[in-house]
């Protein structure tokens, strides 16, 4: 077991103050067999209320309200947890699905259908083309995602990008860059053009650039393998995950978890300056 500090802080500066919508947070870890909160704390301004609750993927939803207006919105996160020892990789498959392709059990079939369900139909073409490469019949189950996995990771550039939103799949292999939800995104597609249920995946990861600061939240990607159940994949580092990646939330549709998300109303022309700083340490005993 290593104990970690996630401190995240989200920071919107204004010329003059204006009034802010409800907001919602998507920023505490998913708490499971593997990791445990130790301690959370929120400190938040202007002045507000708060109520959490479970959405429908059971992610830990926080939603704002706030009572006075301002010229700057303030959200840290800091949460201490617990992550347990894990091998990176732990695979029990099930005999039936040892080699792609295979046929999910009728039960799970019900149970994952918005998971196999693509995001777009316009996407597909360019995934198959983008396929073609790889000679995948009969190949290993796992074999085959840590094949696609790390082809993302070593065919494109990665790039943190300033346009909100995340790219296509078909953008993704048209510019042959991305960020992380972009790889993301892609390799969910790729996988749900297989055949496979498969979701995305919101949180931080540690690593160097993350114990020093100044870093950035960061996507993977999660495939239910009968036997192993959900399975992170990471195509930005082109690994399996592990200890060092721990879940905010998991979603269908990357667009629907943000960490935070919300909007303002007053007289302001332009666009706020936005401060995102997200730093994750190891604590030494």
């Amino acid at each position: 077991m290593h104990r970690l500090r996630i401190q995240h802080r989200t920071e919107y500066r204004f010329s003059n103050p204006v009034s802010f919508n409800a907001h919602r947070l998507l920023l505490r870890p998913r708490e499971g067999y593997d990791v445990r909160i130790e301690s959370s704390c929120l400190d938040i301004s202007p002045a507000y209320n708060i109520q959490w609750h479970r959405d429908v993927l059971n992610n830990s939803l926080a939603v704002v309200t706030f009572t006075a207006a301002s010229d700057t919105l303030r959200i840290t996160s800091d949460v201490i947890i617990q992550h347990y020892d894990q091998m990176p990789i732990s695979f029990m498959v099930e005999s039936h699905a040892l080699r792609f392709p295979f046929q999910y059990s009728f039960s799970e079939q019900i149970d994952l259908s918005a998971f196999r369900r693509p995001l777009s139909m316009s996407d597909q073409h360019a995934i198959q083309e983008w396929l073609l490469q790889f000679n995948l019949q009969g190949m290993e189950t796992t074999h085959l995602l840590v094949t696609l996995n790390q082809a993302i990771h070593n065919q494109f550039k990665y790039g943190m990008r300033e346009e909100p939103g995340v790219q296509s799949p078909a953008q993704t292999l048209f510019h042959r860059s991305g960020s992380c939800r972009d790889y993301a995104t892609l390799l969910m597609e790729t996988c749900r053009y297989l055949g496979f249920a498969s979701r995305f995946v919101s949180g931080y990861l540690h690593s160097p650039a993350t114990e020093a600061g100044n870093g950035a939240t960061h996507a993977w990607v999660e495939i239910y393998i009968p036997g192993t159940g959900w399975q992170g994949f990471d195509p930005t580092t082109g690994l399996v995950t592990s200890r060092d990646h721990i879940a905010a939330a998991v979603a269908r549709d990357p667009e629907t978890v943000p960490p935070v998300s919300g909007s303002f109303t007053g007289s302001y022309s332009g666009r706020p300056i936005m401060l995102v700083d997200v730093q994750v340490n190891l604590i030494n005993d």
